[in-house]
């Protein structure tokens, strides 16, 4: 079975994304948590992680660490990762690489943080900018395919690797276009997604720089979180 390494899930977005993969699609795995750590949480990763980061997933003697790198590791064995039609496959494969390593300012000034709501003090126009992009990939996949996921009928790994943005659109209350928006919500009501949700507003750990961040570049407006 799958070890599954992980760290806050109120923060984490790069541990969400093959974590929602796995649980979504009904894939065994365990789940190994390791909270942020004050400081810096770089050496008690590396003794899982080669670098220092999360996720990262074992496999026996095997280690796979990078979200991208593990969800190809995984489709080698379930195929059910990546659609079967091989158009969709490549588009699919396309926009999660786009958000693998595009959409800096939308990280950057809209991190992770389920529990909390924000209002920005601004939408620049990088952040507009991207906002736009995810709009446009989401809108082109969705009429592209037929829906009711990015790549058609079923959820596949593209669609975890914009769960994130799922949750930022909600705490930032974020604008999109109707379609869009529909298809956030359609994310967020999934069982995996809930339950992830729920056990990110559930935790009592907190990581301050993560928290600090909110402001400078919004007003806390709600704080939904466990005491």
């Amino acid at each position: 079975m799958y070890a599954l390494y992980i760290a806050n899930k109120n923060y984490s977005s790069w541990s969400l994304r093959p974590w929602v993969l796995l649980e979504g699609l009904g894939i065994d795995f365990e789940e190994r948590f390791v909270p942020f750590l004050q400081g810096s949480s770089y050496e008690a990763f590396r003794s899982f992680s080669p670098s220092g980061l999360v996720p990262c997933l074992v496999d026996g003697d095997v280690t796979v660490w990078d979200s991208l790198a593990i969800t190809e590791y995984v489709a080698e064995d379930h195929p059910q990762v990546w659609p079967t039609d091989r158009a969709a496959r490549a588009w699919a494969r396309s926009a999660a690489a786009e958000m693998h390593s595009g959409f800096s300012t939308l990280r950057n000034v809209c991190g992770m943080n389920v529990g909390v709501r924000v209002k920005l003090h601004e939408v620049s126009d990088k952040l507009q900018r991207d906002i736009d992009r995810i709009d446009e990939l989401w809108t082109e996949g969705l009429s592209r395919f037929g829906g009711p996921f990015l790549a058609g009928e079923a959820f596949t790994a593209v669609d975890a690797f914009f769960c994130p943005v799922a949750f930022r659109i909600m705490t930032y209350d974020l604008k999109l276009s109707d379609t869009a928006l529909a298809y956030a919500e359609r994310l967020r009501q999934l069982p995996a997604m809930r339950k992830w949700y729920e056990a990110g507003v559930g935790e009592t750990i907190r990581d301050l720089p993560h928290d600090a961040e909110i402001d400078g570049v919004g007003t806390l407006i709600e704080d939904l979180r466990a005491v």
